[in-house]
């Protein structure tokens, strides 16, 4: 898919279903009580905060690339998907709001747990490691640089937050107080698992997974489930294999297609004469920020895909 097939949608109206959440990105609808409608908006946050302007396409891009890495990892872990078609449990007239960006999902017990993986040393994991040499408690080698490739991947889980807050960066140790040891080491290895495997497919494709997040579910026997997204743009940081040894040898940020384009013009943007401060609302995004975030989703999926 290269362009969106319907208008940008910042917010979903699904009357016919009770709404469960909204949340940065996706409208959450009960459907029953054993199923989700998980609609994709094309809203953007950044900082925490929700941009006021939507990207066209980019819910019918996550939702694409989430279902494109869904099939690819499924003999890892089970995921959500039921397998029905989203239009089916909407009327004829909200089709338009589902069609391409949604998926019908089962519902599962959420683990309160962001399984954070990280392959290089990048964002807060760079900043944390010139501090202290480590991310998250987790030791790392002496005289590594921006963007550099880790030994292994590492694991950093982080706890959800309510919606608006910071999820908050966690120890390993903690994940085994709050869901017990042979849940937390579940998880971790499982997530750990799926990256390395997404990072050679992605590789493969030219494309760079420097780190990512998973969620995961209980089903009512304690099967632990794939929920949510999974290694989107908005969920991972991906970086062309073009111009990252130039960026790594100059201890630069290198080229993203996830949000970093979006954040760099932000921590330019001001409001009133002053710098943004990060709190709602945000700054107006210009055409041209819109437009350009809207390729570089554009162009993940279609590398990944092709």
């Amino acid at each position: 898919m290269t362009t969106p097939s319907t208008p940008a949608l910042h917010t979903s109206n699904i009357t016919s279903l009770p709404l469960l959440a909204r949340g940065k990105v996706r409208d959450n609808y009960a459907v029953g009580d054993d199923r989700i409608l998980m609609v994709a908006s094309d809203r953007l946050s950044a900082f925490d905060v929700i941009m006021g302007e939507p990207i066209p396409g980019k819910g019918e891009l996550l939702t694409q690339m989430a279902l494109f890495w869904f099939d690819k990892l499924g003999h890892i872990c089970p995921n959500h998907l039921t397998g029905e078609a989203p239009e089916s449990v909407v009327t004829p007239a909200e089709v338009p709001q589902v069609q391409g960006r949604a998926m019908l999902v089962k519902r599962l017990k959420p683990v309160l747990i962001e399984a954070v993986v990280r392959g290089y040393l990048a964002g807060s994991g760079w900043k944390e490691y010139q501090e202290s040499q480590s991310v998250c408690g987790v030791p790392l080698p002496a005289g590594l640089t921006n963007a550099a490739k880790l030994p292994q991947p590492i694991y950093t889980p982080a706890a959800k937050a309510e919606m608006g807050d910071h999820d908050e960066n966690i120890t390993y140790e903690r994940t085994v107080e709050m869901v017990g040891e042979k849940l937390a080491a579940q998880i971790r290895d499982t997530a750990i698992r799926i990256y390395q495997e997404a990072a050679e497919i992605a590789l493969a494709k030219g494309m760079i997974i420097a780190d990512t997040k998973f969620e995961f579910g209980l089903t009512e026997d304690g099967t632990l489930v794939l929920m949510d997204e999974v290694l989107t743009p908005d969920s991972s940081r991906y970086w062309p294999v073009e111009g990252y040894e130039a960026a790594l040898a100059a201890g630069e940020n290198p080229p993203s297609y996830d949000k970093q384009f979006v954040r760099d013009w932000l921590e330019q943007a001001k409001v009133n004469g002053k710098l943004w401060d990060k709190k709602a609302p945000a700054p107006r995004l210009s055409q041209d920020v819109i437009e350009k975030t809207a390729a570089k989703y554009r162009e993940a999926l279609q590398r990944l895909t092709a």
